[in-house]
């Protein structure tokens, strides 16, 4: 656990100050170069126009990982001040539970409707009639990232969609280039779902992710994505892996590997290690297939403190909450995260290329993620299956269709 400097000793005025400072902590699992530099936005804003300390607790192994530690705290009653926590069944059971806190009236005066950029991100965070977390960012998985300085290489130009890229995978191999960078673990999980939006188009995302549908997984477009699963194995196995997505965007960089499915998260790492899109990188949405992204978005809740807690501690609370969707700190924070803002009404003429891109393709509807569909215990059954298919090539095609169909079968 670290805690940020405060910036100013003299709260701004923004949001009203409280009568001393108060020490809010922040969990959260951003802990790449790129999303540490990110979260350190917010926390820069947070103190700078409230006089607060923001003690950051990040916690390692993304939502699948993190999602357990932050529902143990909150449940055993050593609750955070705030926290980043996919929206889901997970979320709703401890607003059920009556643990997390409403925020309607925090920001009854902000007229949200009005800016957010696309309602369904909201509808998450509503529960009978409250309003329990608030998005703040828009991101995608749906993304190809590809190496100009791979391309260079084997002179051929970088390919414009995912079968142009699977093209060049021998070519790639002969130059000794790695055609698919991957890092261990969790970054596996969502290469599934971009092959369903890419290869088996909306109608199968939605069966999937919002219908659990296991029919559908049984089916003929299903298996396009299972195939093209098994195309990959083939040219990665556990031992060219590095330890982290941030490791493949130095890969990228470097053209040592060609080619990585990931989130639009991998822009800050690409950002912070000084690639540039266009030049450095390629980033093709929706595998330069398809015209709509699957995606939600990182969202924070405020867990109900417990009694006796100091009312600064409360108030900060409280500045936060607005302070996270303001313009100011949505256009900081989103710039080096690599996400898409939230709001309709801030300037985005700086967003680099893949941004822009993304902002393209939002007028488009977002595609239902897993992530936001799926419980934490359905979505590590799925990466505990797609990590063991991808080392273990005895498992057939089929055999994964038919674990996948079962762990949808079984979904909550």
């Amino acid at each position: 656990m670290k805690k940020f400097a405060v910036v100013a000793a003299m709260a701004t005025a923004f949001l009203g100050s409280t009568a001393y400072a108060a020490e809010l902590e922040v969990t959260h699992w951003w802990t790449s170069a790129g999303e540490a530099a990110a979260i350190a936005e917010f926390a820069k804003v947070f103190e700078e126009q409230t006089g607060n300390t923001w003690v950051d607790s990040a916690l390692a192994g993304s939502g699948t990982g993190a999602n357990p530690v932050i529902i143990s705290r909150i449940i055993g009653g050593n609750p955070m001040g705030a926290t980043q926590m996919n929206t889901g069944r997970d979320a709703e059971e401890l607003i059920q539970a009556g643990l997390m806190r409403d925020l309607t009236d925090v920001v009854a005066d902000l007229d949200i409707d009005s800016f957010y950029v696309d309602q369904s991100l909201l509808e998450p965070c509503r529960y009978e009639g409250g309003l329990y977390c608030l998005p703040i960012n828009i991101h995608s998985w749906d993304w190809l990232w590809l190496s100009t300085a791979a391309y260079e290489k084997i002179g051929q130009p970088v390919p414009t969609n995912w079968n142009e890229y699977v093209d060049s995978w021998p070519a790639l191999q002969e130059a000794g280039i790695l055609p698919f960078g991957l890092a261990t673990g969790w970054p596996i999980s969502g290469v599934p779902g971009v092959l369903m939006s890419g290869l088996g188009g909306s109608d199968l995302v939605i069966a999937i992710n919002r219908d659990k549908d296991a029919a559908a997984v049984r089916g003929p477009e299903f298996r396009k994505v299972a195939e093209a699963m098994d195309d990959l194995r083939s040219v990665i196995s556990p031992d060219m892996m590095v330890p982290s997505f941030g490791d493949v965007g130095n890969q990228l960089l470097a053209g040592e590997a060609a080619g990585n499915i990931h989130g639009d998260w991998l822009a800050g790492d690409l950002q912070v290690a000084g690639g540039v899109p266009g030049e450095d990188y390629e980033c093709l949405p929706a595998l330069g297939l398809g015209d709509q992204l699957t995606g939600g978005g990182d969202s924070f809740y405020f867990p109900i403190l417990p009694e006796g807690t100091d009312p600064a501690v409360i108030e900060a609370q409280t500045q936060l909450a607005r302070i996270l969707i303001s313009p100011e700190a949505q256009l900081k924070f989103n710039m080096v995260k690599g996400s898409m803002p939230i709001r309709t009404d801030i300037d985005l003429s700086g967003a680099n290329a893949c941004m822009q891109k993304a902002i393209g393709l939002l007028g488009n509807g977002l595609l239902p993620s897993g992530d936001f569909a799926l419980s934490s215990d359905t979505q590590q059954q799925m990466q505990d299956l797609n990590m063991e298919f991808i080392a273990d090539d005895s498992i057939t095609v089929d055999d994964y269709v038919e674990r996948y169909a079962s762990i949808i079968e079984q979904a909550d």
